[in-house]
């Protein structure tokens, strides 16, 4: 990112002349801001990948959060009251510095547990709150995940993939049409992309960041983000249990197509690595998720077998 659009952005913040260290540049830019009373974190964000409506819908939402006791970064306004600038193509916001150690470092059963409780209050204070008009966010509903244009790309198209693969992989793609279209689900705004890098522990708190995936979906999806991730760390299901139990301490939830929901999780991760192949490390993680989504289908058969 351009040093001025940095150097503006610090002047309408007000925080001329502060320590300014970039901390990660992946989708967006993120800068740690030492002011003289606290660290916030100043966010460039990619220029088209997020529009700016749907940038200050993310802030409204976390702002909703933030008051509902759930520990996330609240957006600061800068000098004349707005949450949100932009300077050239590029949207900037500045939201609150939240200190504390990444999941992965931790990935006890407590610690899954309570993420399960605090994805369910997220999911509670979003139900009882009534969004603006002009909110808007990505939609993680059938078309999202199985579309003609999923919102983290055609999975069943990745070139990598043998005939035999795409071949179990559209139809699985056609499977979950299927059951997303003719069940009923717990829908509303989700995070969608709870893995542990995005959330923070601070003694018994935990903190949630990273929000810019984040829409109206399934719940289920949300649970299973978790759920699927966790295994990496856990192949026994004991971190999956934990964050199901957490939540189910604070809400009811239909968890029958959780499999699936598991295994669609892992095919997105086959849809958004496919633009990135080029990148150092790609194909590694590349056939990494293919077969955790093998592994996730293996699962669901088993699953469906016992019900039959």
């Amino acid at each position: 990112m351009s040093d001025a659009i940095v150097k503006s952005a610090l002047n309408h913040w007000g925080f001329q002349g502060t320590s300014c260290h970039l901390i990660a540049a992946r989708e967006n830019y993120v800068y740690r801001v030492d002011t003289q009373t606290r660290p916030v974190a100043l966010r460039l964000h990619r220029p088209g990948l997020r529009s700016q409506a749907e940038l200050i819908s993310e802030l409204e939402w976390m702002a909703v959060l933030a008051r509902g006791g759930i520990s996330v970064p609240a957006p600061i306004p800068s000098l004349d009251g707005s949450i949100f600038a932009q300077f050239d193509d590029t949207f900037v916001d500045v939201v609150t510095w939240l200190e504390g150690d990444a999941l992965t470092q931790s990935p006890t059963p407590q610690a899954y547990h309570g993420l399960g409780k605090t994805m369910a209050r997220c999911h509670e204070i979003t139900n009882a709150w009534t969004p603006p008009s002009h909110f808007t966010r990505p939609l993680w509903d059938a078309d999202g995940l199985v579309g003609d244009a999923p919102l983290w790309g055609p999975f069943w198209e990745n070139p990598t993939l043998s005939p035999a693969q795409k071949t179990r992989l559209e139809a699985f793609r056609d499977q979950a049409r299927n059951v997303l279209n003719e069940g009923t689900f717990d829908v509303g705004l989700i995070h969608a992309d709870l893995v542990p890098e995005n959330v923070l522990t601070c003694g018994d708190t935990l903190r949630l960041i990273d929000f810019d995936d984040g829409g109206f979906g399934y719940r289920l999806f949300d649970l299973a983000t978790v759920t699927h991730r966790s295994r990496r760390n856990d192949p026994t299901g004991a971190l999956a249990r934990a964050v199901v139990d957490g939540y189910k301490t604070e809400r009811d939830i239909d968890l029958t197509h959780l499999p699936l929901f598991e295994a669609l999780r892992a095919c997105t991760y086959i849809g958004w690595i496919t633009p990135r192949l080029s990148e150092d490390g790609a194909p590694a993680r590349n056939n990494r998720f293919i077969a955790e989504a093998f592994d996730c289908f293996s699962r669901l058969s088993g699953v469906q077998n016992e019900r039959s």
